[in-house]
This record gives C-alpha cells, structure tokens and sequence, in this order.
C-alpha cells in the first residue's frame, strides 16, 4: 500500500529532512504535495536508517514542516525521449521550455546512466570537424573523446562554443547521421538567449536538442541537467545509431552546485570546499562517453569550464585533467591581443589525436604538420623572451623569421572569424603557408617526401635556402 508522509522533520536550502520512513530506496524520486496544491519533485539522496534526506528539484519556498505531504514513487528520475528531441529545448529536468509538446514514449530512460563495460568499449577513432583551425590542426577532436575546454572569466568560451556547435560535422563520404546535445548549466538568461539565436540563425538548429538551466533557477535543478542530457545522448546514440557531440558549459557552475548542496547536507569538505567526492562524481558524467563495439553510434564529450582566477591547478580543471583525454585552454594574454578563439596550444592536448587523423582520416600530411607547428610555436616563445633582453634588431636572421612565423601563426591559423568556417584541407594549406616562411632544413619534424609534395612542389617558389 502506498503511503503519504504529513510532516517534515526540517528544510534547509534545497534539502528535506523525514523520519520514520520505510522502505526507502537511494536516488527514488518523491512527489511533494504543498498546500496550495502546487507539485514539486524530489531525489533521495541520503538513507540513515529510517531518516531520509531529499534534494528538492524546484524552489523549496512555500514549503514548511506542516502544510506538505510527501509519497514514494518508487521509481528512480526518468525522462521520455524519441528522436523528436532533435530541435527542441528543455529545462534541466527534461521538461519543454520552447512552447512544444510533451515527449511521449513507451519506454523512459534513467538519466544516472548506463555504466560503459571498459570491455564493451571501442577505441576511438576518426574525427570531428569543427571549422575552427587551431582545433582541427593541433589538437583534433576524435569520435567518442572527452575533450574539454578550460577557460577563464571573460573569455570568448560562449563564443566558441556557439561556433563550434554551428559547424561541428562528420566526414561527408558516409551516410551516418551527426547531431548535437547542448547543456547549458547555471547560464544568464542573455547567455541563454545568444545561444538560442546563435542556432536558429544556422542549419545547425534542427539536429541540435537544447537542456537549458539558467542561473536563477533551483540550485539541485543543476545536478540533474547534465544527466538530462547524457541521458538524450545514450539514446540517440546507441538506440538510434547517430554520431552524438554532447556540450557543456560551464562545468564550473555544476561543481559549485554540488559544494553547496554538499554544505547543506552538512559533509566533511574538501579541497576549496568541494566535496571529497568530486572526483567520482565528474567521473560519472564524463566517463558516459565513448564508443561501443556492438553499436555504430558514438558520444563524444566537449565540457566547457571557467577556471577561477585562471588558476589551471584548482580542483576542478585538475580532476577534469585526471579523468579526460587532453584539454583545450584558451589564453589571457591572447585575447587581449584581441584574437579569437584564444586557443593557447603548447598548454593544449589531444590525447588521441594520433589515432584519428593521418591518411584515411584527415590528410597524410596532417601529424606532420602539427607537430612542425608545435615545435616552431615553443621555439618562437623562446625567442620572444630572448628579444626582450637583446632586442629584436640584434637576432639572427633565422630567429627573426621565427618571430615572423609566430606573428603569422598568431593572426591567420589561430585566429578567425565567428563565421568562419574552414575544411580540414584549408586548415592544413594554410598551416604549409606558415612554415613556408621558414627554410627547410628548419622542418625536421617533417617527413622529406610529404615537404617535396606538399612544399616544394607548389607554384610559389618554395626553395631550400
């Protein structure tokens, strides 16, 4: 028999306390019945013997001890979803916020996930396009990747984001299906709003499923966005076999939301404040991604976060390094030159890069080439600093042309523009005009054959020197 509880023990922030409870069970979703006959909905996140402790989902005011009642579903947080989530938006609990119907569905899906057998995993392979040279040249986003983006306040990570989400695309020559799922976590309503428009301006917009949890709403409303749309993700992946690229922003906004519930459940703290399982907990969501042997879809995993006081060793960005596949970091100090995106690539990673791009993926010449430009870029800092002691007009020749090359690394492959879009193919021939500007005997990183074909054999008179 179902039962109805008819009094709280205590409310404090987003938590409920109950006593004398039977039958309890962690993570069971509870219905909360106020006087005013609004509903509101629960999570149980703690089990001490017959006390049980309930996260809240929406706003706890107009709750108090003795005007609510509280049943047990049961029944753990699900979400209903077919493949017409493709061009819609919804809140962080799943529900629609774009003035469209409800999903309906026979089957509902648990948003904690599927755990991913590590045997049952697939090596990633091949690459996703994003337009956006610095990323597709040097550090290349590969099909079922975590890769995330560690920015800082201020930065143009909204930009980026939004760019990337416009012209992400598969390799062309195959007939499987490519889609997005964005979560916005803890953003401004105008953050919000740029983004909206930003994909209805574009193609992008009807393979794109939008979970959105502004900065205003429920503080736990936040824990269960990013699981929303992992969940979305799982499902059209590998029930509907498409190639799924999940982005969030901003990581941040959900780690702070987990130290202050973790506050008012009144638990040890950790580094910072955070909780002492942080780690496990962002394990959780990033660890969703990936490929599967017996299936044809993939998710790969693009997370966004801001880095308070651009300090890459606080916990959050140094968990995330521990867990993911490399990092994308975008830079201060070039983005006061006024460069976009910012990308900073000698702190920039891609893991398993080396396995997704070369002949039969990219171009033949594309390992090549990156590594050139990451050894000429660390060569060029180094000189840079050695000019502010001589002065420039006292290098050599060949470091003068290495500051050359970085000048123009700087403002034609690292920076362009909000709308542009560039091919792996121009990436690359414009990476070769780059190093073009150096002798050859400087690109030792550089296969002889791919410089004869590439290099030498151009009609611009490319010539050892």
């Amino acid at each position: 028999m179902k039962k109805e509880y008819l009094k709280l023990d205590r409310i404090e922030g987003p938590l409920i306390e109950l006593s004398d409870i039977e039958d309890a069970a962690y993570g069971e979703v509870i219905k909360i019945k106020v006087e005013d006959g609004e509903d509101k909905t629960g999570k149980v996140i703690k089990i001490e013997n017959d006390r049980v402790v309930v996260q809240v989902f929406e706003s706890t005011s107009g709750i108090s001890v003795k005007n609510s009642s509280v049943s047990f579903t049961g029944k753990p947080f699900e979400i209903s979803l077919s493949k017409d989530i493709l061009g819609r938006a919804f809140n962080g609990i799943g529900e629609p916020i774009d003035g469209g119907g409800r999903i309906f569905n026979k089957k509902v899906y648990n948003i904690n996930g599927r755990p991913i057998n590590p045997v049952a995993r697939k090596y990633p392979r091949n690459y996703i396009q994003t337009g956006i040279s610095s990323i597709d040249a040097l550090t290349t986003l590969i099909r079922g990747q975590k890769l995330p983006i560690f920015s800082g306040n201020g930065l143009s990570h909204n930009e980026l984001t939004a760019q990337i989400v416009k012209q992400a695309k598969i390799s062309t020559d195959t007939d499987e299906v490519f889609a997005i799922v964005f979560a916005a976590i803890g953003v401004r309503h105008d953050d919000a709003d740029f983004f909206k428009k930003s994909f209805q301006e574009s193609d992008a917009f009807n393979r794109v499923v939008m979970y959105i949890n502004y900065a205003d709403d429920p503080i736990a409303e936040r824990i269960t966005t990013p699981r929303c749309a992992l969940t979305a993700a799982e499902y059209l992946a590998f029930e509907e076999n498409m190639h799924i690229l999940v982005i969030m922003t901003d990581i941040t906004s959900y780690c702070e939301a987990l130290r202050e519930i973790s506050s008012a459940r009144e638990e040890v703290p950790s580094r910072k404040g955070y909780p002492g399982y942080l780690y496990s907990d962002l394990a959780s969501l990033y660890e969703r991604a990936g490929m599967l042997k017996d299936k044809k879809g993939s998710i790969t995993l693009l997370p966004i976060l801001t880095m308070p006081n651009d300090d890459i060793t606080h916990p959050i960005p140094d968990l995330t390094g521990y867990i993911t596949e490399g990092q994308i970091v975008l830079g201060r100090e070039l983005y006061q030159k006024n460069l976009y995106p910012p990308v900073n690539i000698l702190p920039s990673l891609s893991r398993l890069m080396k396995d997704g791009i070369g002949k039969g993926y990219t171009r033949e010449d594309h390992p090549d080439v990156a590594n050139q430009l990451f050894s000429s870029y660390s060569k060029v800092q180094e000189i840079r600093a050695l000019s502010q002691i001589i002065g420039e007009e006292d290098l050599s020749e060949i470091d003068k042309k290495y500051m050359k090359l970085g000048k123009e690394f700087e403002s034609k492959l690292i920076s362009q523009d909000f709308n542009d879009n560039r091919s792996i193919e121009e990436t690359l021939d414009l990476a070769w005009e780059i190093l073009s500007i150096l002798p050859t005997e400087e690109l030792d990183r550089i296969d002889p054959n791919l410089i004869e074909k590439y290099f030498l054999n151009k009609d611009n008179g490319n010539k050892s020197t």
